[in-house]
């Protein structure tokens, strides 16, 4: 009543001109004031829909960015586990309602589930097409979806200039919209409020506020004219991005009172909000640090900064090593921890040796990036500063961290990148920081490297073998051969290995070591493992034709660690044996230990299935995993086969010696074959089979050869 009665007051007061003149003058007044009503709202509208339009949209093209950085070599080595982990981390923001990482031809990898149903399924939505055909960040509307309107953001992931895949987020655009719509809504309650009432005090003063016509213009332009422009330029401040704009100051206790102070609690909520999306969008949520996003555009700002000023950047790629295995075994509340305190580590090395202009950032994961700069006077003080930073964070991370009453050992790769030196650009030099921490790992971990030429030149090449592999096998490239396996006590043949060998048509004969890893990190093993194990029963069963009447000879086969864990090795093993028509108890499938170790559990289901089969089961190079003879406990294996490490240094390491002969009594007691691999001596045969080893393979006791030679070797 208080408000009402105000302007009543105000009003009264121009009683005495003329009717037709007040009458002329309220309908002008009323015009302008719906004129001016209609702007406020149209332009508040505009605003919020630029707002929040604008807002959504850099939070979805930043986390894609930030996603697509991430994801390139989970992707390209095929780690479930870490796109797991970048895809449930995105997938927890408020607001997004889908993470979809999917490979080249469209196919879901993962949809950040812990299950992952829809895995290896072609992508079938409306806004697929256009997500796989985008070679740059894409952005499309879907207002037809089941659950409401979603803005979908998808970028391709390349490796160089290879797109191996791409990512998918979607942000359900209901919440955003209806907080436009609430908004909008408020403030066009508030308008229509603020017109009845003036509607209301107009009826009034149309039948006694005759004499002051002119004093009601000059206070209605002072009282309420003049504050809703001052509102319509505050919204068109908000609109062109000034979220922190302020509705003028005023302290009228009437609605056009009520209405600035509402604009103003508007302005200062919606200036709050993009506050907290700027927050989100630049912070690491669990470490503190800046982020990717914010990283990359400090990156862009300091080389802008010192173009063409002489000044150097060192850039350090710090990666932890092993990092998947606490999560594994201690699991991922312990790796949260492990995270914070190694972050925490790197903090204070970096505020200690890194410089005042040093920054810190989480990529994600367990990959950290720093920023150092080097002075203008001295043009190697910057690689003296990034090896000194580098030399205290391998001391300081490879100390032990102690977690629930357990010490977990881990170390630190780094890859060290100049500015100009090696790169003029952010998306360089930050390509060449990671080829370098990669190179650092290959070189044993738990160390650092300097980025060279060279390692891009082998990244490349790694590339290049990965294309050249597919369809290797299907071009009559990749061949197997086969090494015998003889039995010590007699010294007859009784078995042979199954090894894959290529021969490239320009580089010849590639080393298996460096193919098989190839294969194994870019998922290809998952083809050529059936291919390659139906292959050798074929030819399993041509030995036992052309030896009838002998004993039958054992058949060896590696299995790799992906094709344990897709989890349908026990059906592929089914189909080769029933095509090829070889009895499963001729079969032997070795298998690391390091392949077992990760999933005990699933190891063990799968192998009971294998061996209820009558299928044997080795453990290959053993002695050089984890945990050694633990496994023969609780993993169900018909064969060891000792790491040909232990046997080179047999006949003059006593150490070995003792060793080898533990395992082989350890297995004995247990009922396990033991197989020596690595025999090429023959001092190393004798004192095996006086040690009581059953099997042993080797270069003294015959090569691989193809198919041909073994079974002439067999006449």
């Amino acid at each position: 009543m208080k408000l009402r009665y105000g302007l009543q007051a105000r009003f009264l007061a121009m009683i005495g001109l003329a009717l037709l003149v007040v009458l002329v003058l309220i309908m002008l007044m009323l015009q302008r004031q719906e004129r001016m009503q209609s702007e406020v709202e149209v332009l508040s509208r505009e605003a919020m829909q630029a707002i929040v339009g604008d807002s959504l949209r850099r939070r979805g093209e930043g986390t894609v960015g930030q996603l697509t950085d991430s994801l390139a070599n989970p992707l390209y080595y095929f780690d479930l586990d870490t796109i797991g982990v970048l895809s449930r981390a995105a997938l927890r923001q408020p607001g997004t309602r889908y993470v979809i990482v999917f490979d080249a031809d469209g196919n879901i990898v993962h949809d950040g589930s812990e299950e992952i149903a829809r895995y290896g399924q072609p992508m079938e939505d409306a806004l697929a097409p256009g997500a796989v055909a985008a070679r740059t960040t894409h952005t499309q509307f879907n207002d037809t979806a089941v659950d409401g309107p979603v803005m979908d953001v998808a970028s391709p992931i390349m490796i160089g200039s290879q797109r191996i895949g791409g990512v998918r987020l979607g942000l359900d655009l209901q919440s955003a919209r209806g907080f436009q719509d609430q908004a909008v809504a408020n403030l066009r309650e508030r308008l229509d409020e603020l017109g009845r009432r003036h509607l209301w005090g107009v009826g009034l003063l149309s039948g006694g506020l005759l004499a002051f016509g002119a004093v009601m213009l000059w206070l209605t332009q002072r009282w309420l004219v003049r504050p809703i422009r001052d509102l319509v330029e505050s919204a068109r401040a908000i609109e062109a991005g000034q979220f922190d704009t302020r509705a003028p100051s005023n302290d009228r206790d009437d609605e056009v009172g009520d209405l600035t102070r509402a604009f103003d609690r508007m302005s200062q909520s919606v200036a709050r909000h993009d506050r907290d999306i700027r927050r989100m969008a630049y912070t690491d949520a669990l470490t503190g640090l800046a982020n990717r996003l914010a990283f990359r555009e400090a990156l862009d700002r300091r080389l802008l900064q010192l173009h063409g000023a002489g000044r150097q950047l060192g850039l350090l790629f710090a990666d932890i090593d092993d990092f998947k295995r606490v999560n594994d075994t201690l699991g991922h509340d312990v790796g949260d921890e492990v995270l914070l305190l190694f972050a925490s580590r790197i903090r204070e090395a970096v505020e200690r040796y890194g410089g005042a202009d040093a920054i810190l950032a989480r990529f994600g994961g367990d990959e950290f990036v720093i920023l150092v700069q080097g002075s203008a006077t001295d043009s190697g003080d910057v690689r003296a500063v990034a090896t000194r930073l580098a030399e205290i964070l391998v001391a300081e991370l490879g100390q032990p961290i102690t977690l629930r009453d357990r010490q977990v050992f881990l170390g630190t790769s780094i890859g060290i990148t100049l500015f100009p030196e090696d790169a003029v650009g952010a998306t360089p030099l930050m390509k060449n920081g990671d080829i370098a921490m990669y190179q650092a790992k290959v070189a044993g971990k738990n160390c650092f490297r300097f980025y060279s030429r060279a390692m891009d030149q082998a990244v490349e090449r790694r590339v290049n073998l990965e294309h050249e592999l597919r369809g290797a096998w299907d071009r009559g490239e990749l061949s197997l051969a086969y090494q015998p396996v003889y039995r010590l006590a007699d010294g007859l043949m009784i078995g042979a290995e199954a090894l894959l060998r290529w021969r490239h048509p320009e580089q010849g004969m590639i080393s298996p070591s460096v193919f098989i890893d190839v294969a194994e990190q870019s998922g290809l093993i998952e083809t050529l493992g059936p291919q390659v194990l139906r292959s050798a029963c074929n030819d399993a069963v041509l030995w036992q034709q052309a030896r009838e009447g002998a004993e039958p000879l054992f058949l060896a086969v590696n299995v790799s660690p992906r094709q344990l864990r897709s989890g349908t090795l026990p059906e592929v093993v089914a189909g080769c044996l029933h095509d090829s028509g070889l009895d499963p108890q001729r079969l032997h499938l070795e298998l690391t230990e390091t392949a077992v170790i990760g999933d005990e559990a699933l190891a063990s289901s799968l192998l009971s299935r294998l061996r209820s089969t009558g299928v044997k089961v080795w453990l290959d190079d053993f002695g050089t995993g984890f945990s050694g003879l633990s496994h023969l406990r609780r993993v169900p294996v018909d064969g060891v086969k000792i790491d040909r490490s232990f046997i080179a240094d047999i006949l003059r390491d006593p150490d070995d010696l003792a060793l080898t002969t533990a395992i082989i009594a350890m297995a004995h007691s247990l009922g396990i074959t033991v197989v020596a691999e690595g025999v090429e001596k023959e001092g190393q045969f004798t004192i095996l089979r006086e040690r009581g080893c059953d099997l042993a393979q080797g270069y003294w006791l015959g090569h691989p050869v193809p198919l041909d030679e073994f079974m002439a070797l067999l006449r």
